[in-house]
């Protein structure tokens, strides 16, 4: 307590042994002293109108000017407000402080106690374990955690990250002297040494690392975020952007990886986390055998229902009506990580479970159905396992209701064994959603609706994101509808759209005779699987000529014998862009 009875007793406070700490000003430093005698003749918190009359003259209302010292004080963290309401200092006016009161912050009185900034930092001695050293190294992440929260609403003071900067120079130079004084290797600091990591990317990995010991949602995984944190200015900011994109360090050598999703506000957002290979071998260091992730193509050939997709397109690439898009960008929406968090914070979720989405497409074939499945799995990065409905009938005679099961247990079997969230697309499902038979029904009415009532209980219990295409949505029975979350309308492509997928499909290297006329095409009433079909029937029909050239009437005789056989296959919408 010698600096306590030191800074309360000396007539000058900038003779205190602690003075060099403050980093503040000697008027700044008398407040500090005033409240500090205050608090040892028991008064906690004090007004600062009061302290303000009896340290400055009242002549003139000169004490108003002393108004900013406090809010100085305030800002440096020595002095807290008692305030229902938390508040940015930054952003309140001097004057609004005038009839609140302050007293000495834990931080400052924990100064006062122990006389130096390094009280809470470790001695000097050797690690005895890789989790006292991931200790120390999240106690530093905390400190540039504090930098950057100063930096973005105390634009005006720097007194406060001087005095947070010292104490992050003290706590890296100890790590430092500590790893040098310990014997045995330790895992995080080989594991920086060996991927040749700066202190910036270091910085990044250890915010994410302690993200996952943490387990809670925060906006620390987002990009801006990790970026405020490494960066002292605006340049910085842009500059130090290289570090998270592809092709940087962390990302190529496979250290780290992003989730991209819509943000609420329409824009694109990545959340950064650590591969799960690498994850593991710092969690846990002391494991024989490696905690590997299945890739799914491993295990997809060990068994014969679903077919696994790996996403070429997002959806930038698919041509949708306008309605259709605005309902996906909603979805995007609802599955972004931090609309999640507020839900598992107002109890309408699960912490444990992740993206929950039972989805419906309909619509005629040949309208994107399918191509939109894998786009939008694409734009939440992830795979697709799909399954042919129409395929349920066709497995041996009265197994179908176990075969429903089979689905869904083989589904989360392959889930689990991969530690993955794939997409479960089930499509042509309309005899899975179709009403249920009622009244005098046969056996094989009886053995559909147990298939159905059983399929029902799995929608029902589903727990990731499902997606369901069918071309009739009214046949749908209604218990099934009430069911997804989401029925999203595919509807033929209008005269606009249509021309934009022409244009997308054609192939862009191949010769054309003066007389193709795009916007002309596009006035055939055809579905964006049509328009795929009789772009390539034709370029087959041109491809194997001496002079090859495509015609305006090559492409209308390949649409009348396509409109005369009636013929739409879902399974060549082809909506790319090239």
């Amino acid at each position: 307590m010698k600096s306590l009875v030191n800074f309360i007793s000396v007539d000058s406070v900038e003779k205190s042994t602690i003075f060099e700490h403050l980093k503040c000003s000697k008027v700044e430093a008398a407040i500090l002293q005033y409240l500090a005698k205050k608090y040892m003749n028991g008064e906690d918190d004090v007004l600062i109108l009061e302290i303000l009359q009896d340290l400055f003259t009242r002549d003139n209302y000169e004490y108003l000017d002393h108004l900013f010292e406090i809010k100085e004080l305030l800002e440096l963290g020595w002095l807290h407000q008692q305030s229902f309401t938390p508040i940015k200092i930054s952003e309140v006016a001097s004057l609004e402080l005038l009839n609140s009161a302050v007293g000495l912050s834990p931080s400052f009185l924990k100064l006062l106690e122990m006389g130096t900034l390094e009280s809470d930092l470790p001695d000097i001695k050797p690690y005895g374990d890789h989790l006292e050293y991931l200790q120390d190294q999240f106690f530093r992440i905390e400190l540039y955690q504090k930098m950057s929260a100063i930096r973005q609403n105390v634009h005006e003071h720097s007194l406060g990250i001087d005095r947070i900067q010292n104490k992050l120079n003290l706590l890296e130079k100890r790590i430092e002297e500590r790893v040098a004084q310990t014997a045995e290797k330790l895992v995080l600091d080989k594991f920086f040494k060996q991927k040749k990591m700066d202190v910036k990317e270091q910085v990044i990995f250890i915010a994410l690392l302690r993200e996952e010991y943490s387990a809670t949602e925060t906006s620390l995984r987002e990009m801006n975020a990790l970026i405020e944190l490494i960066s002292l200015d605006e340049y910085e900011r842009i500059k130090n952007r290289s570090l998270l994109e592809d092709g940087s360090n962390l990302i190529s050598a496979g250290i780290i990886d992003y989730e991209e999703m819509l943000n609420p506000f329409g824009g694109i957002s990545r959340a950064f986390y650590i591969v799960d290979e690498v994850l593991q071998s710092i969690m846990h260091p002391h494991k024989n055998k490696k905690v590997r992730r299945l890739k799914l193509n491993a295990l997809i050939d060990e068994q014969d229902i679903f077919e696994l997709i790996e996403p070429e397109t997002s959806l930038d690439d698919v041509v949708l009506s306008e309605k259709t898009q605005e309902t996906l960008q909603n979805l995007m929406r609802q599955v972004n990580k931090e609309v999640v968090a507020r839900l598992v914070a107002w109890g309408i979720k699960d912490k444990k479970s992740g993206i929950d989405a039972r989805i419906i497409f309909y619509g005629a074939a040949g309208t994107g159905k399918t191509m939109t499945a894998y786009s939008l799995a694409k734009s939440l990065k992830r795979q697709v396992l799909a399954f042919d409905c129409s395929k349920i009938l066709s497995m041996y005679v009265g197994e179908s209701e176990k075969n429903v099961r089979k689905i869904f247990d083989t589904f989360y079997d392959l889930s689990e064994k991969t530690k993955s969230e794939p997409i479960l697309l089930l499509n042509e499902a309309d005899q899975f959603l179709g009403a249920r038979s009622s009244g005098n029904i046969t056996g094989s009415d009886q053995m559909h609706n147990q298939m159905q009532n059983i399929f029902l209980e799995q929608i029902e219990k589903f727990r990731g994101v499902l997606i369901a295409t069918t071309n009739l949505l009214e046949n749908i029975d209604k218990a099934f509808s009430r069911r997804f979350d989401y029925k999203i309308e595919f509807k033929k492509p209008d005269e606009k759209q249509r021309l934009e997928l022409w244009k997308m499909m054609l192939p862009t290297d191949a010769p054309y005779s003066k007389d193709v006329d795009v916007k002309e095409l596009a006035k055939y009433s055809l579905t964006g699987g049509q328009i795929n079909l009789i772009v390539k029937n034709t370029a087959y029909k041109i491809a194997v000529q001496e002079e090859p050239l495509f015609s305006q009437k090559d492409f209308i005789d390949e649409i009348n014998r396509e409109k005369d056989a009636n013929f739409d296959s879902e399974k060549s919408m082809g909506f790319l862009s090239r």
